[in-house]
C-alpha cells in the first residue's frame, strides 16, 4: 500500500471552475471519506486520482511518485465503480482472474489469488456464475474482488452501494469496513450519502462547490463543525441553528433561546473571544442535545411537536423553536402525538456558536 498526496489541484471545464486548490493528505493504510451534494466535485476529483481526468493544475502523488500525466493503467491503483462494470459473458472466476490474464500472470497464480479473493468476500460458491446470475450485493463483492485481485497501492470506491436497496447498503457498509481492517488498505471513497462518510471512514473531507470545507475524523465533523454548511449537512436530523446573542458570565458564553412561553438562558464553554460580548451569533444543538423533562422544570423549553417519526429505538421529532424548524432526538413513548406540548432542557455544555457573518465556528 501507499500514501496520497494531493496538492493543491484545481480543475476548471472552459470558465467552469471545478475543483479549486484541493490539499488533501492520505496515510498509508487511511480510509478516507469525500463526501458532498452532487455536483461538488468529489467524483472529478476521484477521476483524477485514477487518472480518468487530467491534471493541470497541482500534483498528485502516489507514494513518492508524482503521477500527473501518468496513464491509470500504470498507476497501480484498483476503481470500484458504481455500475459494478462486470464482463455478463464471464464468470466470477474469469470476471477476477481477467486483468492477471491480460497482464500474462500464470494460470496457477491467478488460480491462488482468485482462491484467496473469494474466500476473503465469501464468494466461494458464485465462481462459476454469470453477472447475471447474482444479487445486486454479489455483483459488488465481485467488482470489489476483482479489485482486490490487483493488489493495488490504492483503492478508489466512486459510489459503490448507490444501486443498492437499504438493507443491502447497509450489509455491503459492513463488508467493506471489515475488508479495510482486515487489509489495512488505502481507500479514497466517495459518497453523498453521510452516513456511509460517517459509518465507514478514519476522516472525511466535507466539500462544496470544489472546496474541501473540512477535513477531520468522524467525531471532529460531527461535533465542531467548521461552519454552518458541515453544521447543516452532516447529521440526520441536521444540527439545529438558532439565531442568539452572546453575553458573558464568570468567564462563560451565556446565550437565550426565544420561545412563545418565554426564554431559557444557557451557559456554554469559556468565553475566549472577549469581542464577541453583546453579539449576534448562530446556536447551534444536535437534535439529541436536548432532554425531555418534567413540566415546569427550570431551564426548559415548552415546545409543540409539528412532526414525529418514531424509528423503534427513536423517536425523531420536528417543533418550532424561536420561529425556526428545531429536529429533535427523543425517547420512544406510547401515546406521544403531533401537537403535544413536550418540555426540552437545551446541553449548553454540546453546543456550538458560529459568526453570522463569516459562517464559521467561533467556539473551539
Amino acid at each position: 500500500m501507499a500514501s496520497l498526496r494531493i496538492r493543491n489541484v484545481c480543475k476548471h471545464y472552459g470558465r467552469v471552475p471545478v475543483l479549486n486548490g484541493i490539499d488533501i493528505d492520505v496515510a498509508d493504510g487511511e480510509f478516507l471519506i469525500l463526501v458532498g451534494p452532487s455536483g461538488c466535485g468529489k467524483s472529478t476529483l476521484l477521476n483524477m486520482i485514477a487518472g480518468l481526468e487530467s491534471t493541470v493544475e497541482g500534483q498528485i502523488i502516489i507514494g513518492d511518485r508524482v503521477v500527473n500525466g501518468v496513464s491509470p493503467k500504470d498507476r497501480d491503483i484498483a476503481m470500484v465503480f458504481q455500475s459494478y462494470a462486470l464482463y455478463p459473458s464471464m464468470t466470477v472466476r474469469e470476471n477476477i482472474e481477467f486483468a492477471m490474464e491480460m497482464r500474462k500472470v500464470p494460470r496457477a497464480e491467478r488460480a491462488c489469488v482468485v482462491a484467496r479473493v473469494a474466500k476473503v468476500l465469501q464468494i466461494e460458491a458464485l465462481l462459476e456464475r454469470r453477472p447475471a446470475q447474482l444479487s445486486g450485493g454479489q455483483r459488488q463483492r465481485v467488482a470489489m474482488g476483482r479489485a482486490l485481485a490487483r493488489n493495488p497501492r490504492v483503492f478508489l470506491f466512486d459510489e459503490p452501494l448507490s444501486n443498492l436497496d437499504a438493507k443491502l447498503r447497509v450489509e455491503m457498509r459492513a463488508e467493506i469496513k471489515s475488508l479495510h481492517q482486515r487489509l489495512r488498505a488505502t481507500i479514497v471513497y466517495v459518497t453523498h450519502d453521510q452516513v456511509e462518510a460517517m459509518t465507514l471512514g478514519d476522516r472525511i473531507a466535507v466539500m462544496r462547490d470544489g472546496q474541501v470545507q473540512q477535513l477531520g475524523t468522524p467525531e471532529e465533523i460531527y461535533e465542531r463543525p467548521a461552519n454552518l454548511y458541515v453544521a447543516g449537512f452532516i447529521g440526520a436530523p441536521t444540527m439545529n441553528l438558532l439565531p442568539a446573542t452572546l453575553d458573558t458570565a464568570d468567564g462563560r458564553w451565556e446565550v437565550s433561546l426565544q420561545t412563545a412561553a418565554g426564554s431559557v438562558r444557557l451557559t456554554l464553554g469559556p468565553a475566549t473571544q472577549a469581542e464577541w460580548h453583546g453579539r449576534p451569533a448562530i446556536l447551534g444543538l444536535r437534535p439529541e442535545h436536548f432532554t425531555e423533562v418534567d413540566a415546569g422544570t427550570p431551564g426548559a423549553l415548552p415546545v409543540r411537536l409539528n412532526l414525529l417519526e418514531p424509528t423503534g429505538a427513536d423517536t425523531f421529532a420536528f417543533a418550532e423553536i424561536n420561529g425556526l424548524r428545531a429536529g429533535l432526538r427523543l425517547a420512544p413513548r406510547h401515546g406521544r402525538r403531533v401537537g403535544d406540548t413536550v418540555w426540552l432542557r437545551p446541553d449548553g455544555a454540546s453546543a456550538c456558536l458560529f459568526d453570522p457573518a463569516s459562517e464559521r465556528r467561533i467556539t473551539p
